[in-house]
Parts: structure tokens; C-alpha cells; sequence
């Protein structure tokens, strides 16, 4: 061994054997040392250098993400561990506690070599995953995550039975005796682990989904899901963290559905007051005849009506609307508004389209407008929709109707006055 030949060398110099032994340690030390520097040095200046500069230049996108990852930085360090491993058994003597810690210590950075190593690979897959598109976002990420705690958890049993001597099948057996101690240190990586393994086979979320969640102040975009969290970033650019067994245990929106459908739910209604209801006279009706998307509705429900008159045997005229059938203004109106969403290029018409009379209230009669707009986005949605109750208030008088309003203060101020006049 070159470490006795050392040895023997320093003795017939005259050294003692205390400082003999220092001497050809420190020398074999040195040597294996810089046998680890020489190796690691030409892994990392040629083969390491080259490969990832042939990675970057090439025309997939993919293995960027194993460089930007540094997996083959990681994957490096095999070599100049094996080649110090390999020249301890030339330099040390096998029996010599110096060979036998060295050894020790090698293998302990391999166990970790090994970690970084399935960690960055781990890592690599998720994301090389989420660019091909996949957007059943994370769908790896919980057992990629699963995977890099079971690799650390690995690493640390096995450094600790290269350490201690004893076997890794013992130290997991004792740590299966403390099954509750574990259970319990881990209790929210177990419960996220399943959770989003449930998530993930049930499609119940995905990367960019616009969810709501009340008990955790959570409004917006989904933009990461792991084992433990999932985040959210609400309109208001503030991020909601929810722990991933929350959205198994508790219930959530996910608007997924509306995104997908092409079509944003317009779900409002126009409070009229009752008091302003009333039958249509012939004046109304031929004031109401001149516009245009109105005037095949009144030509044909007039025929319709004067039908069902005339077999009932009723003539109703302006003086007794009550006598017969006859048009209220607001059916007019609502079939205005039938009529004006319909000619909406905006609306969609292949989705569910309702203008309907509601319950009435103390607020009035609620007219209430289902539709879908074509345009899903927040702000044009927002418009969208103002647009056409913009437009629908402003026709109300044209139809001898009233928005419902509680009376204001200025309200009540007028009404003072003209008594007072």
C-alpha cells in the first residue's frame, strides 16, 4: 500500500512512528484529494461543459429544463467519487481506520449524490410535463413530490446505517415501531399526498383554474398544486395558500366549466314597479309599432288575439281592456327585450336563454334576464353587460314603465316641498 510505503520510508529518515504516521496520512490524504480534484475538474471543463452547451443549442426545448435543473451537474459527481473510491484501496491500507472512515465518508456522498440526483431528475419529468401542455397541471406534481420525500427519507436511513453499522432493514423496522410518532410528524404530507392523488384522478382542479373557496379568502387563478398547498392568485394579485386536503374535504367553485362552455353566465334582473303595469291601448301599441324588432311580435300576436276575441265572443275596446285578451305593456316589453338579446350578436343563442318574470317582491316585479355572452373575459363581460341594461333602463319610459327605486332623501325632500307649495 502506498500509505506503508510512505510509512516505512518516513521511519528510515529517522522520523518517530507518531510522526511517520502523520506524515504518510497527510501525504495519502493529499493524493486522494487530489485525485478528486483532477477528475472532477476534467468531468466539469470537458464532458460537462460540452454536453450542456450541445443541450442548449439543439432544437428541443425539454432537456434545457434537465440543464436549468442541473442534473448532469449532480450526475457528475459520480465519477470523481468513484475514481477516489477505487484509489483508496491502492493508497490505504484496508485495516487502518483512516481507510475505514474514508470509506464510510464516500458512501455517504454517494447516498447523497443519489438524492440530488432523483430529486432533480423528479423535478425535470414535472416540468417537462407542464410544457408539452399537459394541463391537467400537476397531475405528476403530487407524486413527484411523494417521490422526493421518500428519497430524503431514504438518504437519511441509509446515511445513518453507513454510519452506525447497523442495517437500513433495522433502522426501518424501528422506525415502523414508532408508526404513530410518524404517523403523526407526517399527518398533513399523508393527508396531502392523498388528497391530491383524489385531485388528480378526479380532474377536480388543474393549473390556471379560476376557483372560489369562502374559508380561505381564495378568488382567482390556480397557479401551482403540490402535495402539501395549493395556491391561488386572487383577482386582487394577493395569493391564497389551501392546504390540498381542503379542497377534497371542503366544497369549492371551480369555473372550469364556464371557460369551456364558450359562454359567461348574464344572470340579473330589472325590478319594475307594479304600479307602473298596465293594458296596452291602441295609441301605446302603434307608438310601439314603429320600432322595428318589435313590429313582427305586435303584427303577430294582434292576429293572435283578435282570433281568440272573436271565438270567445269578446270585443274588447280601450274603454274596457278587461273585456277579452289584450297586451300589457310589460309582456310589450319583455318581448322587446326577447327580441333585442336575439339580434345581440354578442349573446350567444345555442345556450340557455330565458327573460322571465320572478317572484314578485316589495321591490317590484323582477325581470330577470338568463343568457350567456359570448365574450368570456372579466372586463368585456363587464361591459357586455352593462351595455345592455344600459339600454334596457333607458327603454322602460318608451314602454309607459318604471324601475322600481326605494325613495331617496332627495326623494323625500321634493315631496315636502310640493306639499308645503
Amino acid at each position: 500500500m502506498v500509505s506503508n510505503w510512505f510509512y516505512q520510508h518516513f521511519i528510515t529518515l529517522g522520523l518517530s512512528p507518531t510522526l511517520a504516521e502523520i506524515a504518510a496520512s497527510t501525504i495519502t490524504i493529499s493524493l486522494l484529494l487530489l485525485v478528486l480534484l483532477i477528475t472532477t475538474l476534467i468531468i466539469r471543463r470537458l464532458l460537462l461543459r460540452g454536453t450542456t452547451a450541445w443541450m442548449t443549442r439543439n432544437r428541443y426545448s425539454w432537456d434545457d429544463i434537465l440543464v436549468k435543473n442541473q442534473l448532469f451537474h449532480k450526475l457528475s459527481w459520480f465519477i470523481p467519487l468513484l475514481a477516489t473510491h477505487l484509489t483508496i484501496d491502492a493508497l490505504l491500507p484496508p485495516e487502518s481506520s483512516i481507510y475505514i472512515f474514508t470509506k464510510r465518508l464516500l458512501l455517504v456522498c454517494f447516498v447523497i449524490v443519489v438524492v440530488f440526483s432523483v430529486n432533480a431528475l423528479l423535478a425535470s419529468i414535472n416540468e417537462i410535463y407542464r410544457q408539452l401542455g399537459k394541463k391537467r397541471a400537476d397531475v405528476l406534481n403530487g407524486f413527484t413530490d411523494a417521490g422526493k420525500i421518500v428519497a430524503y427519507l431514504l438518504g437519511l436511513i441509509f446515511i445513518g446505517s453507513i454510519l452506525s453499522g447497523v442495517s437500513p432493514w433495522g433502522i426501518i423496522s424501528i422506525l415502523g415501531g414508532l408508526t404513530a410518532v410518524t404517523m403523526l410528524v407526517f399527518k398533513d404530507t399523508i393527508l396531502g399526498f392523498v388528497a391530491s392523488v383524489q385531485l388528480t384522478m378526479t380532474d377536480m382542479v388543474r393549473i390556471g383554474d379560476w376557483i372560489e373557496m369562502p374559508a380561505y379568502g381564495a378568488d382567482g387563478d390556480v397557479i401551482s398544486i403540490s402535495i402539501h398547498t395549493i395556491r391561488v392568485q386572487n383577482w386582487d394579485k394577493t395569493i391564497s395558500t389551501i392546504p390540498t386536503y381542503a379542497l377534497v374535504t371542503n366544497s369549492f367553485k371551480n369555473w372550469r366549466g364556464m371557460t369551456e362552455s364558450r359562454g359567461r353566465r348574464i344572470k340579473r334582473a330589472l325590478m319594475i314597479d307594479i304600479e307602473s303595469i298596465r293594458f296596452c291601448d291602441h295609441t301605446l301599441l302603434e307608438r310601439l309599432g314603429s320600432v322595428k324588432l318589435l313590429a313582427p311580435y305586435l303584427v303577430a300576436k294582434e292576429k293572435e288575439i283578435e282570433a281568440a276575441n272573436k271565438e270567445a265572443g269578446v270585443a274588447g275596446d280601450d274603454n274596457n281592456l278587461i273585456n277579452g285578451r289584450h297586451q300589457t305593456n310589460i309582456g310589450v316589453f319583455r318581448a322587446y327585450v326577447i327580441a333585442y338579446l336575439k339580434n345581440n350578436p354578442i349573446i350567444s343563442q345555442e345556450m340557455t336563454f330565458l327573460v322571465r318574470h320572478l317572484q314578485p317582491t316589495e321591490h317590484g316585479l323582477p325581470l330577470e334576464i338568463y343568457v350567456f355572452s359570448r365574450d368570456q373575459r372579466w372586463a368585456q363581460y363587464e361591459a357586455i353587460q352593462a351595455d345592455i341594461f344600459d339600454h334596457l333602463f333607458a327603454a322602460l319610459p318608451s314602454f309607459e314603465l318604471r324601475a322600481f327605486q326605494s325613495p331617496s332623501g332627495y326623494d323625500m325632500r321634493t315631496m315636502a316641498q310640493r306639499m308645503a307649495g
